[in-house]
């Protein structure tokens, strides 16, 4: 197993951050917090920090290159959406420099962070998913590209701007976050459904993980239509007739994503060592029934 490697986590303020950095840790390697500001609380439980330019700056990847570099970070795990196509595209060159970033390729990252081609992914693969239109002429409206319930809205008046919005019809029901951790290969080593019992602007505050063998045989299908690497998302809902309904993917990491490192075992040390070494993944028995409850913490600093 790799040790003393410097992993980058980043968004260090974000509710991803603290259990990443904290499973880094416990996994022997050396946590790296990155933010855009000095006011983030990853850099108070991190090993390190580094100061990172905003995601829209032009020489953004080029100064990136010379963060991980001069900080001999060698592996990264990407979790900002705005980011995430970058990170793709920068991939295999960084990979030629020594530096393993965790992601899946360019092509697949597009595909899954436009909820528009997202629904023809998951209606070409024959699976139920809410219609989905480029018009208002549907229940629900929200950002094509976009992340958590930001800028959701049920019912929008009819002389409602469409730019960069899709709408969709709205399915009642409940909701399951599905984690999931492909190998290198895109095979999927865990698939954890978890039931939301808490969502604060569509980010769990809660859940509990559950075996559901419908949402199982899906979530296989959805792997072998493409080809994810990493730790991946699915959302989906379940109707009261039990209809299952795939509403998005987001091929990173996850809030709560933390549920599923507990129930089973830290992600990390075995997705980068098969990465880096072509380990092969050995997963162990998912603890269905767990809990998780959030709560605030606070980091204190002058």
């Amino acid at each position: 197993m790799l040790k003393n490697e410097k992993i980058l986590v980043e968004c260090s303020g974000s509710s991803v951050s603290a259990y990443m950095i904290k499973a880094i840790q416990a996994d022997g390697f050396e946590a790296v917090a990155s933010d855009i500001t000095n006011d983030a609380h990853g850099r108070f439980i991190a090993d390190h920090f580094v100061l990172v330019p905003k995601y829209n700056d032009p020489e953004l990847w080029n100064k990136i290159e010379g963060i991980l570099f001069e900080n001999n970070i060698s592996i990264v795990f990407p979790s900002f959406d705005e980011s995430l196509y970058g990170w793709a595209e920068n991939k295999l060159k960084f990979q030629e420099k020594g530096v393993a970033v965790i992601i899946s390729d360019p092509k697949v990252i597009a595909e899954f962070q436009d909820k528009y081609k997202t629904y023809h992914f998951f209606k070409n693969i024959g699976l139920d998913t809410p219609k989905t239109s480029l018009e208002n002429n549907l229940r629900l409206l929200k950002p094509r590209f976009g992340r958590g319930g930001k800028g959701i809205i049920l019912d929008p008046p009819p002389n409602t701007a469409m730019n960069g919005m899709i709408t969709q019809d709205y399915i009642e029901g409940v909701e399951y976050t599905v984690d999931v951790l492909c190998d290198i290969s895109g095979e999927p080593i865990y698939i954890v459904p978890r039931k939301r019992l808490g969502v604060v602007d569509g980010k769990s505050t809660g859940g509990v993980v559950v075996e559901h063998e419908a949402i199982k045989e899906a979530v296989i299908k959805v792997c072998a239509s493409t080809h994810f690497i990493g730790p991946i998302n699915i959302q989906c809902i379940e109707t009261k007739n039990n209809e299952l309904y795939f509403i998005e993917a987001n091929p990173r990491v996850a809030g709560g994503m933390a549920l599923s490192f507990a129930a089973t075992q830290s992600w990390v040390a075995p997705i980068v060592n098969n990465i880096v070494n072509q380990i092969n993944i050995k997963p162990l028995d998912i603890d269905y029934g767990l809990k998780m409850f959030r709560y605030y913490n606070e980091v204190f600093s002058k």
